[in-house]
């Protein structure tokens, strides 16, 4: 009996969902060709995409192309398209968990911790940890060589095809500024925004909302509006993800608490959090900060100094204050109304959200 779908979203959803398990299905084929030994690499990539994630990036995608396509238009190779936006992602969160030596991804191992427990399960030869972290950096960059022929047997136009590319350059960007940002050891407000504007912001709402519009024919005016929804909403989501970062629940987040802090990211919640410190807090925070032997109660204190500093509710502030500016732009013209219903739901689920 096939799944009750409930809303538009879903329904979405479900169609990005199949198209990637049929995509996936067929790359699993082509690779076992090569031999058996390719199976656990193709197992990883299934696990990977479909067992978890929100499917925000193709639903951008999809109501961007909706905002000016309202009809019953034959709407699969954006679909398409638009699935392909999850292998790109999954790439991303591969590489990251390896540069961020996270032990968990979803609840579950991370794919290099995965891969090395391969190694060690089957008694293989040399060090489990360099064979998984190989072994993932080649499962991110095989899930990108995927992403592209997905995303290219949708037939793009050369219009989406470069909102694709810009879309691919600017979380690249984003990455290296972040890693960048963590190396300089600062606490720049200015350098926790731009990293949040260009490591999620436009790669997870304002550049799959331009794919979709492209994909449409859109005209310049929805490009903008989608912007002013876009781009706001995209700075909230990373906020939430900081803050989720530190004072998430492990168990419905998937990730152990304070990783964000162990790893020694350097979000707007700890800038803010430095620029009000006391000179012990400000000291605590520079000592603690990226260490990754941190414990519970380590990780206890730098919150307490978060908290006591206002910082955590100055960054609320913010993402109520960035979402209202988005909803408040999906009234510019150029957006259908089955789109802005779409995006106004998306907007909430992005910056309300747990996980």
């Amino acid at each position: 009996m096939s799944a009750h779908v409930s809303s538009p979203a879903d329904a979405v959803v479900a169609r990005v969902q199949a198209q990637l398990s049929a995509f996936l299905a067929a790359r699993a084929a082509a690779l076992a060709e090569v031999g058996p030994e390719l199976a656990d690499m193709a197992a990883e990539a299934r696990r990977f995409v479909l067992d978890g994630g929100k499917r925000l990036r193709p639903q951008f995608a999809y109501w961007g192309w909706r905002a000016t396509r309202p009809g019953t238009d034959d709407d699969t190779d954006l679909v398409i398209a638009a699935a392909s936006l999850e292998l790109l992602h999954g790439c991303a969160l591969v590489h990251d968990d390896v540069m961020d030596a996270s032990a968990t991804r979803r609840g579950r191992p991370a794919s290099h911790v995965a891969f090395a427990q391969l190694h060690r399960d089957s008694g293989w030869r040399g060090d489990p940890a360099a064979f998984g972290t190989a072994a993932a950096i080649l499962l991110g960059d095989l899930l990108l060589s995927w992403a592209d022929a997905m995303f290219m047997s949708s037939a793009p136009s050369p219009l989406v095809r470069e909102a694709y590319d810009r879309m691919r350059e600017l979380v690249l960007a984003g990455q290296y500024l972040d890693v960048l940002v963590q190396a300089r050891g600062g606490f720049s407000v200015e350098d926790a925004l731009r990293v949040a504007e260009f490591k999620t912001g436009k790669y997870t709402v304002e550049g799959p909302l331009h794919l979709g519009a492209a994909a449409a024919g859109s005209p310049p005016e929805t490009f903008v509006a989608l912007s002013g929804y876009g781009v706001p909403l995209g700075e909230a989501f990373q906020l939430r993800d900081d803050v989720l970062g530190v004072f998430g629940d492990p168990e419905v987040t998937g990730k152990p608490a304070g990783d964000d802090l162990r790893e020694g990211k350097r979000t707007l919640l700890v800038a803010l959090a430095m620029r009000s410190a006391t000179a012990i807090e400000a000291q605590l925070l520079r000592s603690e900060l990226g260490d990754r032997a941190m414990d519970e109660d380590a990780v206890a204190a730098v919150r307490e100094v978060i908290v006591r500093t206002g910082a955590l509710d100055e960054v609320e502030k913010r993402i109520a204050e960035r979402a209202e500016a988005a909803l408040a732009a999906l009234d510019a013209p150029g957006i259908g109304a089955d789109s802005r219903a779409a995006l106004a739901e998306l907007a909430t689920a992005a910056t309300r959200r747990h996980t």
